[in-house]
């Protein structure tokens, strides 16, 4: 089954998050993400995985009347942004759970547990009901 397990961070504080980091702090970070990606891949349960870029990167669009996009900067919807993903295909529910497990473990400022919560996102073969 596949997952797509996400980390997320409030928006409106994506830039002091980062800033907290020093060098090392991001080195040791940097570390058990590669870990915890190389323990996914030797297992065969890789699909894909990318930390993204923050809201100052991010455009929503919308279908303009005329068939335009309309495009504007920042997310759609105050609050949260996704950090980063995993998309794993593992043979339980449980297994995709220790993987978030992990993923909430990524140290943070001063090498500390960050204990992020992270969210679990079964993706069906198909749509329900079809």
């Amino acid at each position: 089954m596949k997952y797509m397990i996400q980390m997320n961070v409030p928006a409106d504080e994506w830039d002091a998050v980062m800033a907290s980091y020093s060098k090392d702090d991001m080195q040791v970070m940097f570390a058990h993400m590669n870990a915890l990606n190389a323990e996914i891949t030797e297992r065969g349960e890789w699909v894909d995985a990318q930390g993204l870029g923050g809201p100052s990167r991010v455009k929503t669009v919308r279908a303009g009347a005329d068939g335009q996009p309309q495009v504007a900067d920042g997310p759609a919807h105050a609050g949260h942004i996704l950090a980063g993903y995993w998309l794993v295909d593992v043979a339980s529910e449980d297994r995709a759970l220790e993987i978030a497990a992990r993923a909430s473990a990524c140290p943070g400022p001063g090498g500390k547990p960050g204990s992020d919560p992270v969210e679990v996102h079964p993706v069906p073969d198909a749509p329900e009901g079809v």
